[in-house]
């Protein structure tokens, strides 16, 4: 069970009622945090109090209710097992670059790994009725990402968001799913198989919601900053222009992150929405090199990667080729054994694979033999 250390058992089952009640999302629980100091004392002061912070009727009536208790009492059973967790917001282990948002979520549910959530991720979002190329598309640029260490995250819908975890688990990395309901309610049923698959690989499931929240149409485009705001970038692959994955990249130009999208044919509905978002100031994205080259920085004291790069080496004389040669190797051990930092090495690779001379199995890089 994971919550801030200094929290009592009192106080833990104060916040989680709090966050049981109707019309108490991110912002209201934190006007009555911020207005009485505590959970604790917000339960204890009088209806008047909450209503002149303008805490709508329904939840001060609520405070007390049977089902709301035992809402809590379920919560507090569900969070004994190994792998659920609890991260409050002004706990050590909340995500830091979630933390920057004015309405970062009070409360995270985690099912899985809490720890990658303070890991470099990604976010691929897109249509839920994508095309085949675009699924093909998500599907290779997450397991190339993930390959390299990235972390990916997306929304478990599907469409582009399956294909995008599909491909993370293929590239043996591990992947993020935000669910816009209740941890006890994946969502859609047809990817519950791939949420175990997730959590089966070391990936997280994460929500901010009760756990017991059904699908609910206004929940979202609401858990859409959340997934931005875990990410270094979001990239947008098939999407109209009216599509919740375009309410995703603008919450995350909105929160200083990276925006890329890739392009397609001028004929394709879905690729009008990707289109608007280059218009708009998006990096267009061919390949994971360009994802690589505006991250250059991602990594504290990485080295910007050279106008000059790599690839312009001769083919015979490719340094990672050499290093290959003896045995498949990860990404990560062919950049300390390089000495070159973790995205060049990544966008060597990848081109690369393009080439036909390396492939990735297992989440290790070997030489592919010469045709």
């Amino acid at each position: 069970m994971s919550h801030t250390p200094a929290l009592s058992a009192v106080e833990l089952e104060a916040r989680l009622n709090l966050h049981s009640l109707p019309a108490v999302g991110a912002q209201r629980f934190n006007k009555l945090m911020e207005g009485f100091g505590s959970a604790e004392q917000a339960l204890r002061a009088p209806k008047s109090d909450w209503r002149a912070l303008g805490i709508p009727l329904e939840a001060c009536n609520a405070r007390n209710a049977h089902e709301v208790k035992q809402q809590v009492a379920a919560t507090l059973s569900w969070l004994e097992a190994k792998d659920h967790h609890l991260l409050m917001w002004d706990a050590e282990n909340y995500p830091d670059l979630l933390a920057e948002l004015p309405d970062a979520p009070p409360l995270l549910f985690v099912s899985g790994s809490p720890e990658l959530l303070q890991r470099p991720q990604l976010a691929i979002v897109g249509s839920r009725a994508a095309s085949r190329p675009g699924l093909d598309n998500a599907r290779a640029f997450a397991k190339t990402l993930a390959s390299g260490g990235f972390v990916i995250t997306s929304g478990l819908a599907l469409g582009i968001d399956g294909a995008a975890h599909q491909g993370a688990l293929d590239g043996g990395g591990q992947t993020v799913a935000v669910l816009g309901t209740g941890l006890e309610h994946i969502y859609p049923r047809q990817h519950i198989r791939l949420a175990d698959e997730i959590g089966a690989q070391g990936g997280a499931l994460v929500s901010e919601l009760p756990l017991n929240s059904p699908p609910q149409g206004r929940n979202f485009p609401r858990r859409n900053r959340i997934i931005s705001g875990l990410a270094l970038g979001v990239l947008v692959i098939e999407a109209s222009p009216n599509s919740g994955s375009l309410i995703t990249a603008r919450l995350a130009a909105e929160q200083g992150r990276s925006v890329w999208a890739l392009p397609g044919s001028i004929h394709h509905p879905g690729a009008r929405g990707c289109h608007l978002l280059i218009r708009e100031g998006a990096i267009l994205v061919e390949s994971t090199t360009h994802i690589l080259e505006d991250l250059h920085g991602w990594q504290q004291n990485t080295p910007a990667i050279p106008q000059t790069t790599v690839q312009s080496a001769p083919q015979s004389a490719h340094p990672l080729l050499d290093l290959l040669s003896a045995a498949p190797i990860s990404s990560e051990a062919l950049a300390h054994a390089s000495g070159l930092p973790l995205p060049q090495v990544l966008a060597a690779l990848t081109d690369l694979e393009i080439e036909g001379r390396v492939a990735n199995a297992g989440g290790r890089w070997l030489l592919r033999p010469a045709t």
